[in-house]
């Protein structure tokens, strides 16, 4: 049976590698000097109930160490793919309360999920071009539920100068231990309506896709990286 199929069909295999990958990456965490962004901020709003946070997938490696749990608990949707249970493993090992999404299960299932977890003051974190792109395209996930819920955007990206790019579908930043860091969070400025026209819809997926773009390379810029999504 090959590694892919035992981590589907076995929660203790995803769960030890989610651990080993949550040590890790809590190493690098802990020897990279990170400069912060709108941590504050974020903190402030999470005083006055849950908010909606959105990343890149290829940005989105460090966002469970990152989120401040002390101050509210964050909870995603993972796939059940073999990447998407390790990640899940990694969010439940850091603190984080994901929640699965199984190809069987129906969106409505999962949007009671989801709206129980925000009524009882658990934001939600999501990608924005989700669990296996297009890179850098909006999905409707993060329009519908920032439209639904009402609750604030914040995006969020994070840059090292010591890590590589993987060669999959988003090109995933991975850090290295003992490099410079920086990571943001800001919160998207703009309203979003909850009944949306085709047309708002596909401007609020530009304006959010572009907001997403600009904090990976605020995160890029403050490091003196070359900036990029």
């Amino acid at each position: 049976m090959s590694l892919r199929k035992r981590i589907e069909q076995s929660e203790f295999l995803a769960a030890l590698l989610g651990r080993l990958a949550g040590r890790y990456l809590a190493f690098c965490n802990r020897t990279t000097k990170w400069q912060v962004e709108g941590l504050d901020d974020l903190r402030a709003a999470l005083t006055k109930g849950p908010v909606l946070l959105v990343m890149w997938h290829s940005r989105s490696v460090m966002g469970a160490l990152h989120w401040p749990v002390a101050d509210g608990p964050l909870s995603s949707l993972y796939a059940s793919s073999p990447i998407g249970r390790v990640s899940g493993a990694v969010q439940r090992w850091v603190g984080l309360q994901p929640m699965e999404m199984s190809e069987k299960q129906s969106n409505r299932a999962a949007s009671r999920m989801i709206l129980t977890r925000v009524k009882d003051g658990v934001s939600i974190g999501m990608t924005g071009d989700g669990p296996l792109g297009p890179a850098l395209k909006v999905k409707d996930a993060p329009l519908d539920w920032a439209r639904a819920t009402g609750m604030p955007v914040f995006a969020y990206a994070f840059a090292t100068t010591k890590g590589r790019r993987l060669a999959s579908w988003d090109q995933m930043l991975v850090p290295y231990p003992f490099g410079k860091g920086a990571y943001i969070f800001r919160q998207y400025p703009d309203a979003i309506p909850r009944d949306l026209d085709p047309d708002q819809r596909e401007a609020l997926r530009a304006g959010l896709a572009a907001f997403l773009n600009d904090t990976s390379k605020a995160a890029d810029a403050r490091l003196g990286l070359p900036t990029g999504p």
